[in-house]
């Protein structure tokens, strides 16, 4: 196709916008044509780098060695690519009947973010921004390794957003990396806004009860993935990136144990797994225990719990549900509610409604203290994926329970584990152990 037939089409492409900016520079013998959108490109680059010099230069054919020398510089491959680099922020160049690109995209959001969901007290408070190529500077700063690749793919008809596919060449499974390819291939999605929308897409167990994927906002996080072998995904716009495969153990880990001495990380897990099964258990067992086999308690224990209930119009599976389902409409209040006031009002609302019940005899005191210790509980799972499915779960417990009693909360919670057991990552086993010595056995083959 000539020249003059690919600006022809470049102009139908764009006659629907007024953006486009079409610039012809002609000075002494030298003639170049410009294409760009305005609000999309450094001005001061385009003047700098490409305006000025073009009539400083003596000749057009240095002037075009000049471009093909700039770092921004690249080759136009097709028709297609021209559209889309143009809304990405590129300008398209015409000289001698050739079309270069030069990337002068104007930033504005390539600046760093601080960690607002994964916090911790100790290393680094760095995370992504909304800028992929700023991310994968960060990270490529981070992780010093020759055999990191990148891949990149676009996707979503309307937006056509970047997204980067980065691994360890010499660590990541061919075979989760094919996966990954295939079903990227296959997502048709007009709009594609995050990270976590595309996970959703390429997941395959869609209605799953648990995740698949694991997203992160912190760039150490990325490299502790990237040296055991995970895929990451990252999408333009979007400051959170997804890590894949996964396990359910990585779910229970920060980056802070890796901070602390030995026996303080032990701790620390040893709570969060304490947290874990006390949000996912006690709600039923009270049901169970309460409605089913009161004998379980030690008398003195049962008379308590009895007469906190004297009163109490309902059954203590109703009661459960009523304490659990206004925890969780102040979680989502907590969520939806400006920062300045989310938790002045959540917190009064908690102790005006724990009040109120108690004082009503909607509910028990010791429900109240019961439905504190599963919201403080969920808290400290660090990731919040795996907090939603733990309430779904817990919730799914307890009308079990309420049926069947305290075997039906046994019952339940082995279906839990064989329902873990058969899930799967992309080809890895889900409640799947990684040992030092496996570790060390994996790096002395390939090496």
């Amino acid at each position: 196709m000539s020249s003059l037939e690919t600006i022809n089409w470049i102009n139908e492409q764009f006659k629907n916008t007024n953006e486009l900016v079409q610039k012809n520079l002609e000075y002494e013998n030298k003639h170049i044509l410009l294409f760009y959108i305005k609000s999309l490109i450094n001005s001061e680059m385009l003047q700098k780098l490409i305006i000025k010099p073009f009539f400083e230069m003596s000749s057009e054919e240095q002037f075009n060695l000049y471009l093909q020398a700039l770092p921004q510089f690249q080759e136009v491959q097709s028709k297609e690519q021209v559209h889309l680099e143009i809304m990405n922020g590129n300008i398209l160049i015409v000289i001698q009947n050739k079309f270069y690109l030069l990337d002068f995209k104007l930033a504005k959001n390539d600046k760093v973010n601080s960690t607002s969901v994964e916090t911790t007290i100790h290393g680094s408070q760095l995370a992504l921004s909304d800028n992929l190529m700023t991310n994968i500077n960060v990270i490529r700063s981070n992780y010093h390794q020759a055999s990191l690749s990148v891949e990149y793919f676009v996707k979503g008809e309307v937006n056509q957003h970047k997204v980067a596919v980065i691994y360890d060449k010499e660590k990541v499974k061919n075979d989760v990396l094919d996966i990954i390819r295939k079903r990227l291939q296959k997502v048709d999605k007009q709009l594609i806004t995050s990270t976590t929308q595309l996970g959703n897409l390429i997941n395959d167990s869609r209605f799953s009860l648990f995740p698949q994927m694991i997203m992160t906002e912190r760039p150490d996080r990325i490299v502790y993935n990237l040296a055991g072998g995970k895929v990451i995904l990252l999408v333009d716009g979007n400051p959170q990136s997804i890590a894949t495969p996964v396990v359910f153990f990585d779910f229970m880990t920060t980056m802070e144990d890796n901070y602390h001495t030995l026996f303080i990380s032990l701790f620390l897990k040893i709570l969060r797994y304490a947290g874990l099964f006390l949000s996912l258990l006690l709600p039923a067992l009270y049901v169970g225990v309460t409605s089913f086999t009161p004998e379980l308690f030690r008398t003195e224990l049962a008379l308590t719990v009895a007469g906190s209930r004297v009163g109490v119009p309902f059954s203590s599976f109703i009661e459960v549900l009523f304490m659990l389902f206004f925890m969780e409409l102040l979680l989502e209040a907590s969520i939806r509610l400006p920062k300045a006031v989310s938790a002045t009002a959540t917190t009064v609302g908690g102790l005006i409604l724990g009040t109120a019940v108690t004082e009503a005899s909607l509910a028990s005191n010791i429900m109240v203290i019961i439905v504190s210790a599963v919201a403080i509980s969920t808290f400290v799972i660090p990731v919040n994926e795996m907090a939603f499915s733990i309430r779904v779960v817990r919730l799914l417990l307890i009308i079990i329970t309420s049926v069947f009693g305290l075997a039906g909360l046994v019952l339940g919670f082995f279906v839990l584990i064989m329902y873990l057991v058969n899930l799967d990552s992309f080809g890895e086993t889900y409640l799947k152990i990684y040992t030092l010595s496996k570790n060390r056995k994996t790096t002395e083959e390939k090496t």
